[in-house]
């Protein structure tokens, strides 16, 4: 028979995660009360700890990589024009 694995939700993930960084319940009773495994619960807080100051991020930061796209297509461009006009002018 094979095993059905649970999916569990992005706001039960964070919530046990919460509750079990809070230190006012133990493991054990966390584990309890969401119906989670301890070895996941705790590869949740781990993640959580981990990737936490990542929801804080000034996300403005991320837009100027995209715009560096755009400066290189225009230098791109621009040397194909070079090009161009350096072969018609060598008569090639």
């Amino acid at each position: 028979m094979p095993t059905i694995r649970k999916s569990h939700g992005k706001q039960l993930k964070f919530k046990a995660a919460l509750a079990l960084l809070n230190g006012e319940k133990t493991l054990a009773e966390v584990s309890s009360e969401y119906g989670v495994h301890q070895s996941i619960l705790k590869r949740w807080k781990k993640t959580l700890q981990e990737e936490g100051p990542c929801l804080f991020e000034d996300q403005r930061k991320k837009k100027p990589s995209q715009d560096g796209a755009g400066d290189l297509q225009r230098k791109i461009g621009q040397l194909v024009m070079e090009n161009d006009f350096l072969k018609k002018a060598l008569g090639q």
